[in-house]
């Protein structure tokens, strides 16, 4: 296990004699973009510490459409995970890799053993639930009270931020499945976007300009 990124990820989170523990019975897991970690209905044997790389968690319809709940990065884990964990139930969400990433994953009889065995643990779980909370917050809230070229750009720029670059490899069908409109509107509005002179749309790639 790769100790001096969980040290440099969660060691101020986290006091020695619990990181000391973490190194001891996590399972380090490397994922490649777009592989697919949780689905809908698996039992979660484990809760994932990320160390790179950022995963996206979606809510799924009975039809098999899909919506962005909010994306995890380094030094975060899910919350819909950790209930999962805690009441043995199937997951309700799916995960899937937004890049390569890597991650520790932590068996879940770990967990309410260290909950009251490690204050720091007991907090980040706690600090989770509210963080992963307001996300999901503020996705109810886009879908609700903005409007989808609002969401677009906003979409656009977390992209931006989590690949570290203006230069975004997606297809328009992508967006429209993450967004949960359609891939001819979806379509639309980046061509309303180029035409601002805000992106450049080139095949399966965006490069950001002004947003």
């Amino acid at each position: 296990m790769n100790s001096s990124a969980l040290q440099q990820n969660y060691g101020g989170l986290f006091q020695p004699e619990l990181v000391e523990e973490i190194n001891k019975v996590a399972i380090f897991r490397e994922v490649k973009a777009g592989e697919e970690l949780i689905n809908a209905g698996d039992y979660i044997r484990s809760m994932p510490l990320i160390l790179t790389g950022a995963i996206k968690i979606l809510r799924e319809d009975e039809n098999g459409d899909e919506l962005l709940l909010y994306f995890l990065e380094k030094g975060d884990t899910c919350a819909m995970t950790l209930a999962c964990c805690i009441g043995n139930k199937k997951s309700e969400i799916k995960a899937v890799a937004e890049t390569d990433a890597t991650l520790l994953m932590i068996p879940i009889q770990k967990m309410e053993e260290w909950s009251s065995k490690y204050k720091s643990w007991r907090n980040f779980v706690f600090d989770s639930y509210h963080h992963r909370l307001m996300e999901v917050l503020q996705s109810i809230d886009n879908i609700a009270f903005s409007k989808l070229d609002d969401r677009l750009i906003k979409y656009l720029q977390h992209k931006k931020k989590l690949s570290n670059s203006n230069f975004i490899e997606i297809t328009h069908q992508e967006i429209a499945r993450d967004l949960n409109s359609s891939r001819v509107v979806i379509s639309r509005l980046l061509k309303k976007l180029e035409n601002q002179h805000a992106i450049e749309l080139h095949r399966n790639s965006i490069k950001l300009l002004a947003v």
